[in-house]
């Protein structure tokens, strides 16, 4: 196989996988997390949601977060935002990069942000003109790329002109959310396909949930076709709401493990990232979601 030597793994344990917690997490569990996946040689963490707290209660103290954080050099801490207003409350955090969602799904747009494709990223175009002048890095998620709960399949065109529209806003890369993890090698295949007639690889990165399972064969069949960036969540953090009870974002503990098999150098440390995956477990009163944790700790 023809793989990339090395890759960029982008840890969002601390953001999409705490946000979606009905429990109150303390302040300190967080900024312990978020060290411990710095100490583990993560350079790149989401760290917070700067969001109407009604509507995401648990990135209520983003900016606490942000001060509270021991800031490592090389390490870029990042942080989501939906619009100017939260761009600004970001900025005046100190994050060190932003990131911006829209959906391929038109039903999933409005259900979930009460707005069309078309008017989500017109809402936009302030934050990126404000990201520019402030010389703030933008990274671009689209959700639904490989299904939605609504619609169904998703075309890869729908995906691919998205994904146009953030790049020409000035999103320096575009995260692939298989927000439902419906998706197979088979579908990842024939997005990437598409994508990759219109856009380089090192353009796209991939957001794999492992509801059905199928995320880390879903992250090699990206891998093959040279897309070298990779968000997964620590523990297997956060779940799925359309499929209560299975498992959300695929673990980073497993797409380590993975790689370290095939060779490929992530500069993580296996030992520390299992060991801040169960204390952040511990600390949600669960089992770690992490199958590769799991059976380190049944075999010892």
């Amino acid at each position: 196989m023809n793989l990339p030597p090395k890759v960029q793994l982008v840890e969002v344990g601390p953001r999409d996988g705490l946000q979606s917690e009905a429990q109150t997490i303390p302040l300190s569990a967080k900024l312990q997390l978020i060290d411990e996946l710095a100490d583990a040689g993560h350079n790149y963490i989401e760290a917070g949601s700067f969001v109407n707290p009604q509507w995401v209660p648990q990135m209520a103290d983003s900016e606490q977060v942000f001060a509270g954080i021991e800031r490592r050099t090389g390490v870029r801490y990042c942080a989501l935002t939906p619009n100017l207003q939260g761009f600004e409350r970001a900025l005046v955090a100190g994050v060190d990069e932003v990131a911006i969602f829209a959906v391929a799904s038109e039903t999933f747009s409005h259900k979930n942000i009460n707005c069309g494709i078309e008017e989500s990223l017109q809402r936009f175009r302030e934050l990126m003109h404000a990201a520019r002048e402030q010389d703030i890095p933008v990274r671009g998620y689209v959700s639904c790329v490989l299904g939605c709960p609504y619609e169904g399949e998703v075309s890869p065109q729908a995906v691919a002109e998205v994904a146009s529209k953030l790049l020409d806003m000035g999103c320096y890369e575009i995260s692939l959310g298989d927000t439902i993890g419906i998706g197979n090698a088979g579908s990842m295949q024939r997005l990437l396909d598409t994508l990759l007639a219109r856009f380089q690889p090192e353009t796209l990165a991939v957001h794999c949930h492992d509801t059905y399972g199928q995320a880390l064969s879903n992250i090699l069949v990206a891998l093959q076709y040279n897309i070298h960036t990779i968000d997964a969540s620590v523990a297997g953090l956060g779940g799925c709401p359309y499929a209560p009870g299975a498992s959300g974002n695929v673990a980073t503990e497993d797409v380590v493990y993975m790689l370290n098999g095939l060779g490929i150098e992530t500069g993580l440390d296996l030992d520390k990232l299992i060991a801040a995956g169960n204390r952040i477990s511990d600390t949600l009163g669960r089992t770690n979601a992490s199958r590769v944790a799991r059976a380190r700790l049944a075999s010892r």
